[in-house]
């Protein structure tokens, strides 16, 4: 800065304190306001006064998330100390050791597994289950986490720590994690006939030997404080047992899948808030669009409205496909700007509480359908009502026979509005490939796509999958030219009951009246 310019500035500042000091300008000076001195204590404590005694929210540091007996918004400690029970007992050797782990990235969803077996959140943990028949509950649990660390707390936030933790979890035994692959290893060594179920790394298919194909697990202690020898010393552990009895050695997944395909209450009381944020999100968004906004205005839109409602997280990038673009199924550049007379096909949804809801909708950009745009629309809802309808426990049906089913209601309902009149052959199977190339459903919970062998497994009642047809058009002359480039797909997320279905994500309109009455402000529903 140079001297005059300093000089100018010191003389403005002189003139400004000058002019503040004199009565006349003090009388121009906005007035405070004067806040009141307390006279009587507060009953509850400042925001800013809160524990945050663990790594995770609690009761007494968000009341306005948990209940007093909660562990994780929604799930009781005991219902996750029921899950463990319920893993172990399924498991006919006695001699079995379940090693589970967690994530290593704090700012990211941690294993599934792991999170539904625990209801812990820190990164950079492990659970070790061990079989013991003469105990009440028939087995020990062992959690493995980041001790306490106040120099890394100040950077990285509160840990729960080893003193705190067994009380919190409800487990039996709570160790540093640099202590876990010689605690795993002492384990193993107690019986070597004891099948060893794990979600680490697994067996090498070409040389049979183990293979740590995931870093993040072998750096899983490297972070902890564990320096260099840690991970070699894990990777010497599964080694070691890899080499002695590789057939004992089992993927955990598969087990705990099997367990997290039936939702119990709580959980599907859960799955029903995330399903009900994101099915109200899609009603404002759906307001908010009209022509001249962009894809990525509606990705935003809608991001927003599920924070708003508490949602940790999207589930998943949205996809938000105007005009043609809705014909690639997994479009997510998001970055065409919407014209009158298209429509707009968007599949989002938000994770909450740790549960994912998975929601697609279609509806136009100028909140009115055109002819042809209603009649393909209709095709589909009929098909994703119909579908919706199978899924009970009574109906002993498999989601291979639901897509069955959709394949041939869709079929049906194109053959109704003129698809196949121009071809020799009718609207053939091969035909539908084209126009509807996917699968109709999949589970959902922790995971978006919760997978395992849901797809040939009779539904149950409490499972939660969802539906999903879809139709897309390319401009090809086999098909109607009135509907070419367009692209629906329809998705409620479904919770299979005894006798009936549950939409879950019933709040999203889905009928055309109620889709254009949104679209145009005529329901009630606002952008925001």
């Amino acid at each position: 800065m140079s001297t005059t310019l300093a000089a100018t500035l010191l003389s403005r500042s002189r003139i400004v304190s000058s002019t503040a000091l004199s009565p006349r300008s003090l009388s121009k000076l906005p007035v405070r306001r004067q806040y009141s001195v307390r006279t009587t204590p507060s009953t509850t404590l400042p925001k800013s006064l809160k524990p945050a005694t663990h790594g995770q929210p609690t009761h007494k540091s968000h009341p306005h998330l948990l209940k007093a007996n909660e562990l994780t918004p929604g799930i009781t400690k005991d219902e996750y100390m029921q899950r463990r029970k319920k893993l172990m007992d399924g498991l006919s050797d006695d001699n079995a050791v379940v090693v589970c782990l967690a994530g290593t990235v704090k700012y990211a969803s941690g294993a599934s597994d792991f999170w539904y077996l625990t209801g812990f959140n820190e990164p950079e943990s492990a659970l070790i289950l061990e079989k013991t028949p003469s105990t009440p509950t028939g087995h020990k649990s062992t959690l493995f986490l980041r001790p306490k660390n106040p120099r890394q707390e100040l950077w990285d936030g509160t840990r729960t720590g080893v003193d705190a933790a067994p009380s919190f979890l409800g487990v039996d035994q709570v160790l540093p994690i640099t202590e876990f692959p010689a605690y795993l290893q002492s384990v193993l060594a107690k019986d070597a006939s004891g099948d060893v179920y794990t979600s680490g790394p697994q067996q090498d298919s070409s040389s049979g030997k183990y293979k740590s194909k995931r870093r993040t697990w072998s750096n899983i202690f490297k972070s902890a404080g564990g320096g260099g020898a840690a991970p070699t010393t894990y990777d010497g552990v599964m080694s070691e047992v890899y080499a002695q009895r590789p057939r004992s050695v089992k993927p955990l997944a598969p087990v705990v899948l099997e367990m997290r395909s039936v939702k119990s209450e709580a959980e599907q009381r859960v799955m029903k808030l995330a399903g009900q944020l994101s099915g109200d999100a899609h009603a404002k968004t759906m307001r908010f669009t009209g022509p001249g906004r962009s894809e990525a205005d509606l990705a935003a839109h809608f991001e927003y409205i599920c924070a708003l409602g508490g949602a940790e997280r999207p589930a998943y990038v949205p996809v938000v496909a105007s005009g043609s673009n809705a014909l690639m199924i997994h479009y997510t550049a998001n970055n065409q700007v919407m014209e009158e007379g298209e429509m707009v096909l968007m599949d989002a949804g938000c994770e909450l509480h740790g549960y994912a809801s998975d929601i697609t909708r279609t509806w136009p950009v100028s909140g009115t359908f055109t002819s042809p745009q209603k009649d393909l629309y209709t095709a589909v809802l009929n098909t994703l009502k119909i579908c919706t309808e199978l899924c009970t426990a009574e109906n002993q049906v498999s989601l291979f026979d639901v897509h069955r089913q959709s394949v041939e209601t869709l079929r049906a309902e194109l053959r109704q509005i003129g698809f196949g009149s121009e071809s020799a052959f009718g609207l053939t199977l091969g035909d539908m490939d084209r126009l509807y190339p996917h699968f109709v459903s999949h589970a959902i919970g922790v995971d978006l796509h919760e997978s395992g062998d849901m797809r040939a497994k009779k539904l149950e009642d409490g499972m939660v999958v969802t539906i999903e047809p879809g139709v897309y058009v390319p401009p090809d002359p086999m098909f109607p030219k009135a509907f070419h480039n367009m692209g629906i797909r329809l998705e409620d997320d479904i919770l299979v009951k005894r006798d009936h279905a549950v939409r879950l994500t019933a709040n999203a309109p889905l009928e055309i009246a109620d889709v254009e009455g949104t679209c145009q402000g005529l329901l009630g529903v606002g952008p925001y």
